[in-house]
């Protein structure tokens, strides 16, 4: 059985968000905030929940403050006291990442994502490795996600979900309007939501150039040798390509928040659906 703690994540961090202008002027979007923490944070979460704790994170834009962030974890997240004459620090608070293992790799600040992935191949020590962009979130089966992996034997899985729509849907019949659904599921159909297994096997798809688009040719060519797989996941999953969608993800923990006033003694029941830990 492997153990998942050796088996590193790769996480894509670099890019400009280009959509979410309002947040990524000013930081690189994995460390847009919902809820107080970053969105690279609930990821993480994510994967340590299923015992993943070895990560790769693949910077460019802005990588230096995801590196600080992480660099000051303790001091930003905790009650401490300072004695300034030796700048001894006593921490008060206990966080369960402490266990986590973090690798800041510079891939490039005008790279696309397999470049940046291709970039990172050395740090890969292990036979498989799990992929996944850093700017969504979902209640997956992590552990699921990888025995489905091992069960196929092929190169690559990705997880397909069922997104919302962002347009409502019209049921006609003679020119009437039938049924009315407001942004409802795509059922039929699957799109990537990342939460990618591969083997090191993919590296060879790869080309160490910044032009080099991960979803383009080297996921192309994959599927045409037959070696990508997909694991369907239909529950919760959510991207933050907009602001509407961070104001989305934001309302959905703040609504925890109010039912923790409202209903304490049923706190459980009432988290945000990718807060598994």
């Amino acid at each position: 059985m492997i153990n998942n703690k050796k088996i590193k994540v790769v996480i894509l961090c670099g890019g400009m968000g280009t959509r979410l202008r309002e947040e990524t002027e000013y930081k690189p979007k994995p460390l847009v905030e919902i809820g107080g923490k970053p969105m690279l944070w609930h990821i993480m979460k994510i994967y340590s929940y299923y015992g993943f704790k070895d990560f790769v994170l693949c910077l460019g834009y802005k990588g230096k403050m995801i590196k600080d962030y992480f660099l000051n974890y303790e001091i930003t997240n905790s009650d401490f006291t300072l004695k300034l004459e030796s700048n001894d620090i006593k921490f008060y608070n206990s966080h369960k990442e402490k266990d986590w293992i973090i690798t800041f790799a510079e891939t490039g600040k005008n790279a696309m994502t397999g470049a940046r992935v291709k970039r990172i191949e050395k740090y890969i020590d292990s036979d498989l490795f799990m992929l996944t962009y850093g700017d969504g979130v979902a209640d997956i089966n992590l552990q699921e996600l990888l025995e489905f992996h091992k069960s196929h034997g092929k190169i690559g899985t990705v997880t397909g979900v069922n997104p919302s729509s962002r347009f409502g849907e019209l049921v006609v019949a003679e020119d009437q309007v039938k049924k009315f659904s407001e942004k409802p599921q795509i059922k039929d159909s699957f799109v990537n939501g990342g939460f990618f297994v591969f083997d090191k096997r993919i590296f060879n798809y790869l080309e160490d150039n910044d032009d080099c688009i991960f979803e383009k040719e080297p996921l192309k060519n994959l599927t045409l040798d037959k070696g990508l797989m997909i694991y369907k996941h239909k529950g919760f999953w959510q991207c933050m390509d907009t602001y509407r969608d961070l104001q989305l993800l934001n309302n959905l923990w703040a609504s925890q928040e109010v039912e923790k006033e409202l209903y304490f003694s049923e706190i459980k029941s009432i988290k945000p659906p990718w807060k598994i830990w």
